[in-house]
C-alpha cells in the first residue's frame, strides 16, 4: 500500500475536512479526493461519509486511523530525530497566538536551548486551523484558546487571561462619573475602537460581559497583532481591550489608564495542545511541563 495515501488519509481523519487536509498538505482538493477514493477502492470499503460540512469517517475509517496514525506519527518521529542528531539537538515547534507566543511561551522555554533544545515558532491566530495543523503533524504543541473536540489530541488549561479595557489619559478625562458602569454603549459613540479585526472579538467580548450588551460602532483602527494595538492607543488612537499582562507596563507608566474595574473581569483561557501519544518524547514532554510549570505565574 502507498504510504502517501495514507498520509492523506489521516490528515483527513485528523483534519475532518478534505479542504482542509488539502491546505495542511500543500495539495489540492481533488488530489486530496482522489487519493481517498484510490485508498477506498484498494480496501474494497468506504472510509468516510461526505457532509454538508466536511466528511466523518466511517467504523472502518476510524479503525484505520487507529492501526496505521502511531505508525505514521512514529516515522515521522525517527526521520525529525534524524535531523535532530545532525545538529545535536532536538526541535521543538510550537504554534500559539503570536502575542502570547511571544511575550509569554518563547521566553519561557529558552532556558531549555542550553539544554540541546532547538525552537521554531509559528505564529497562528485561528484556533481551529492551529489545532487542524497539530492534527496533522505540522506542530509539536500548540496553544490556542480553544479546547479541542476530541480527535487525537490531548488539551491542558494552561492559564487565564484577564481583559482590561484602557485608553490613552487625554480619553479618560472626557469621561464624566459611572460613564462606564452604566452607559457602556454610550462610550462607543465618545471614543474610537482600536482592535484586531472588524468583528471586534475582544471589545464584543467585553461588552457582552461588563456590560450585558453588543457594541454600537465599528473600530477606528484595526491591526492584526495585540501589540499594535496597545502602541495605537498609548498613542491616542482610542479605546481597546488588552490582556492586562500585556498593557501592564504601560499601565505603570501611564501610557495608557483603566477605564474601568469590574467586579468579575473578563477572562480569556489558552489551552496546551498535543497529539496523543507525544507526550512520551522527551523534549515534547520537556517543554510541555515546563509551560505548565510557567504558567503558574501568568
Amino acid at each position: 500500500m502507498d504510504l502517501a495515501l495514507l498520509r492523506t488519509f489521516v490528515a483527513v481523519h485528523r483534519a475532518g475536512s478534505f479542504t482542509r487536509a488539502a491546505t495542511l498538505l500543500g495539495l489540492s482538493q481533488p488530489a486530496v479526493t482522489s487519493q481517498i477514493r484510490a485508498l477506498e477502492r484498494q480496501l474494497g470499503r468506504p472510509l468516510f461519509l461526505r457532509r454538508a460540512r466536511g466528511v466523518t469517517p466511517t467504523t472502518a475509517g476510524d479503525e484505520l486511523a487507529h492501526r496505521a496514525a502511531p505508525h505514521l506519527d512514529a516515522l515521522v518521529d525517527i526521520v525529525e530525530a534524524g535531523l535532530d542528531d545532525e545538529s545535536g539537538a532536538r526541535t521543538l515547534h510550537l504554534a500559539g497566538p503570536p502575542e502570547f507566543t511571544s511575550l509569554r511561551a518563547l521566553p519561557a522555554l529558552t532556558p531549555l536551548i542550553s539544554q540541546g533544545l532547538a525552537l521554531r515558532s509559528t505564529f497562528a491566530v485561528n484556533a481551529e486551523d492551529t489545532l487542524a495543523g497539530l492534527a496533522a503533524g505540522h506542530h509539536d504543541l500548540a496553544i490556542t484558546t480553544a479546547r479541542p473536540r476530541g480527535g487525537p489530541l490531548t488539551s491542558t488549561t494552561l492559564c487565564d487571561e484577564e481583559h482590561v479595557l484602557v485608553a490613552a489619559p487625554r480619553w479618560a478625562g472626557r469621561l464624566g462619573p459611572g460613564t462606564l458602569r452604566h452607559k457602556g454603549s454610550v462610550l462607543l459613540e465618545q471614543l474610537p475602537v482600536v482592535e484586531v479585526h472588524e468583528s471586534m472579538p475582544l471589545v464584543s467580548r467585553y461588552w457582552a460581559t461588563v456590560f450585558d450588551s453588543r457594541p454600537a460602532a465599528s473600530a477606528a483602527v484595526i491591526a492584526p497583532d495585540l501589540r499594535a494595538v496597545l502602541e495605537s492607543t498609548a498613542a491616542g488612537a482610542g479605546l481597546a481591550v488588552l490582556p492586562r499582562y500585556l498593557c501592564e507596563n504601560a499601565l505603570e507608566r501611564g501610557e495608557v489608564v483603566a477605564l474601568l474595574d469590574p467586579p468579575i473581569p473578563p477572562l480569556r483561557t489558552y489551552f496546551l495542545n498535543a497529539r496523543t501519544g507525544t507526550l512520551g518524547l522527551p523534549h515534547i514532554a520537556r517543554a510541555h511541563e515546563w509551560l505548565v510549570r510557567a504558567a503558574v505565574d501568568w
